[in-house]
């Protein structure tokens, strides 16, 4: 697999926030989430990503009947990702704030799973996530990131578990389970209920999760900031 990356450069010693895929939607997304909080930032774009492939944490049957098995390649593309931030940071004389990591879907999935096994990350956003991956709950709840995120976002469609897939029915239940896992272990958290099912909006969703890493790690913006501690549900937008 050749990964690649896309940088849209922020200011010097802005925040840098990482993602997975959605390269051609990339500077509509960072200007809507700098819309939101006021705050600029760098976004790492990682791209020719195998979507099945190369984001879910270890091999696992489809979950559609007529969907492709997972790859489980998520190692070896963090593996890549953690080689890549000092040459991609000192390149580009980025000194950032701090790095975070967002993702959608699957790529949620991949975001969260980094927050726990890699240090690279301050802050994790998992928009509609899919952390019903088959043993993921578990592997989450039986286990401590080697670096316990500042912060940690989840959000999910208010429609996103009502179906009748045994495995996305879980949507909601497993992000509120990781998020809780997290909170527990000393993040600061945040859960949003974003109005409609997987598909609605998903460029939409992934700015106001951007978004919730900035103020959520202090900064300010028109939304407010995150609490000091603890967890804020939200339903409205940003």
């Amino acid at each position: 697999m050749e990964y690649g990356v896309k940088l849209i450069k922020g200011e010097s010693g802005a925040p840098l926030i990482v993602t997975v895929g959605g390269g051609e939607d990339a500077a509509a997304v960072r200007e809507r989430a700098i819309a939101l909080t006021g705050r600029d930032f760098s976004l790492a774009v990682i791209t020719g990503v195998d979507w099945d492939a190369s984001l879910s944490p270890w091999a696992a049957p489809p979950v559609f009947k007529k969907g492709k098995p997972f790859g489980g390649g998520a190692d070896k593309l963090l593996a890549w990702v953690e080689a890549l931030l000092p040459r991609l940071i000192a390149q580009n004389s980025l000194s950032p704030e701090y790095v975070g990591i967002a993702g959608y879907s699957l790529a949620g999935l991949f975001a969260v799973y980094a927050a726990y096994k890699s240090r690279a990350f301050s802050c994790a956003a998992s928009v509609s996530g899919s952390l019903w991956f088959p043993g993921f709950v578990d592997f989450a709840l039986k286990n401590a990131p080697v670096r316990v995120p500042r912060f940690a976002c989840f959000s999910v469609g208010d429609r996103e578990s009502e179906t009748k897939n045994p495995y996305l029915s879980r949507a909601r239940a497993s992000a509120e389970a990781v998020e809780r896992r997290l909170r527990e272990l000393g993040a600061e958290t945040a859960f949003e209920l974003n109005p409609g099912g997987h598909f609605n909006e998903p460029e939409e969703r992934l700015a106001r999760g951007m978004a919730r890493l900035i103020i959520g790690m202090g900064g300010n913006g028109p939304a407010g900031t995150c609490p000091a501690a603890g967890r804020k549900d939200e339903r409205s937008r940003l």
